[in-house]
């Protein structure tokens, strides 16, 4: 899908309380930013941002980062942040490639939801469950990692469920209906959009031992 540049997107973006400029100086204190040491929740790729500020809105004891790479795409997310009072919930505009450059054994859980498949072999290092961003996780997790993810990519689900188990991740819950399942859940939009098109929504939850925090 070709991403719509929207005119002065990046300037609204920037000027907005919700995001965080320099994210890079408050690696190993985000706990600082939010002013208390509730747990901190990432999701990468947050989109339009009904998931992440939905989830802030009824989990005000959870704070929650939400890293999108696109301003013309967070800019949603971050127009409908300025109507509210949050004070659980900060953006960052930024590439995750770079996560372990803000983030240092700190959050407690990543979120991943309809992330990009990345379909051609060649490209398979750049998907969010990939080796080469487990290991970028294990440097920014407090304590034992633990993911979420959504997707309706059948291909990408079952390339992390091979990906997680060979490096350590028990998969604690495992579906590839998650609306036929007892599980609390939150949509996103583009959820909201595949379930109506009466699509099944695969659902994974992982944690591992963090052997770097031990």
């Amino acid at each position: 899908m070709r991403l719509r540049n929207i005119k002065g997107a990046s300037d609204i973006v920037n000027s907005s309380t919700y995001v965080i400029k320099n994210p890079s100086i408050y690696k190993g204190k985000w706990k600082s930013v939010f002013n208390n040491d509730n747990l901190i929740y990432v999701e990468i790729g947050v989109g339009r941002g009904k998931f992440i500020i939905d989830n802030a809105i009824v989990n005000n004891n959870i704070n929650y980062i939400g890293i999108e790479k696109y301003p013309s795409v967070m800019i949603k997310a971050v127009k409908r942040l300025e109507k509210l009072k949050l004070n659980n919930i900060k953006l960052i505009c930024m590439d995750a490639l770079n996560i372990e450059d803000v983030f240092s054994k700190e959050i407690d859980m990543i979120l991943l939801n309809f992330s990009d498949p990345w379909p051609k072999k060649k490209h398979h290092k750049r998907r969010l469950t990939s080796i080469m961003f487990l290991k970028k996780y294990d440097k920014i997790f407090k304590s034992n990692c633990h993911i979420k993810m959504k997707t309706d990519n059948i291909d990408l689900f079952n390339y992390s469920k091979e990906v997680l188990c060979n490096y350590g991740y028990k998969l604690i819950v495992v579906t590839n209906d998650l609306h036929r399942e007892n599980i609390e859940n939150i949509t996103t939009e583009y959820e909201d959009r595949f379930v109506n098109r009466g699509m099944n929504i695969n659902y994974l939850e992982g944690v591992k031992e963090n052997e770097t925090n031990s």
